[in-house]
C-alpha cells in the first residue's frame, strides 16, 4: 500500500506537469520490487505496472533480491568477449601495450561500482577472480602446460590485488576520502569517528578508529569498521 501510494503521488505530479508539456512515457516505467517475493502487478487506474526482477541504473543492474547475480554475469559476459577479442592479437602485442589493454578492458569493469560487492557470495567472486586470473594469463601468454601455473606469483609481478581485497580497498578509499573531506555528504554521513578520550589513548591514530553501529544495524556502516 505504501508503494502504491508512493507511485500514486508521482502520477500526480506527472499529471501537473502536462501543463508545461511534460508526458508521461508509460512504455519506460519501471518498478521493482525488492524482497524475496515479488508483487504480482499494480493497477494505476489508466495502466498497470508489472515489476521487474532487475533494472539498470547508471550501467549497474539491481536485482530484486539483491543478490547481484545479474550485474556479475553482465560484466563476465563483456569481459570475456573483451577477452576473447584480446587474444586474437596478443601476439602482435608487447608487454606493456598488453597491461594498458588489460586495465582499459578488463580491470574497468570488475573496479565498477566494486564497493557495492561487499559481502558478494564466494561463487560470484569466483566467476570474478576467473575473469582476472585469464588477463593475466593473457599478458604472460601463460596457455599449453603453462596454463596450470600458480597465478598468485604474476598477479605479485603485475601489482594486481586479487578481487577480493580490490573491493576492500575501493571501501577503504572511500573511507579515507570521508574522514579527509573529499568525498560528498551522502557518503560522509555513514562513517563516525569514535570518540576517545585523550588521557585513555595510547597511539596517535587512536584518534581515527570508527564508531561500530549498534547490532543489528546492516550495510556499510556496519561492514566497514571491521575491514
Amino acid at each position: 500500500q505504501q508503494i502504491y501510494r508512493q507511485i500514486q503521488q508521482s502520477l500526480s505530479w506527472y499529471t501537473g506537469c502536462q501543463e508545461i508539456f511534460l508526458k508521461l512515457n508509460e512504455d519506460k516505467i519501471e518498478l521493482m520490487d525488492v524482497g524475496p517475493y515479488l508483487i504480482s502487478s499494480l493497477d494505476l487506474g489508466g495502466f498497470s505496472i508489472t515489476p521487474a526482477q532487475k533494472a539498470k541504473n547508471l550501467g549497474f543492474y539491481f536485482d530484486h533480491r539483491m543478490s547481484l547475480d545479474a550485474q556479475i554475469s553482465s560484466v563476465s559476459q563483456i569481459c570475456y568477449i573483451n577477452e576473447r577479442n584480446l587474444s586474437r592479437i596478443g601476439s602482435k602485442l608487447s608487454h606493456d601495450l598488453k597491461i594498458q589493454l588489460v586495465h582499459s578492458n578488463i580491470l574497468c569493469f570488475i573496479d565498477y561500482c566494486n564497493a557495492v560487492y561487499q559481502g558478494l557470495t564466494e561463487k560470484n567472486l569466483q566467476k570474478l577472480q576467473k575473469i582476472e586470473n585469464n588477463a593475466v594469463r593473457f599478458i604472460f601468454g601463460l596457455y599449453g602446460k603453462k596454463r596450470k601455473e600458480s597465478i598468485s606469483p604474476y598477479l605479485k609481478q603485475l601489482h594486481f590485488l586479487p578481487v577480493r581485497f580490490r573491493i576492500q580497498f575501493k571501501i577503504a578509499l572511500l573511507v579515507y576520502k570521508c574522514i579527509n573531506n573529499l568525498a560528498p555528504d551522502y557518503l560522509k554521513c555513514l562513517i563516525k569517528l569514535r570518540e576517545i578520550k585523550r588521557r585513555y589513548s595510547r597511539l596517535d591514530n587512536d584518534f581515527f578508529l570508527l564508531k561500530v553501529p549498534p547490532p543489528g544495524r546492516n550495510g556499510h556502516s556496519a561492514l566497514i569498521p571491521l575491514l
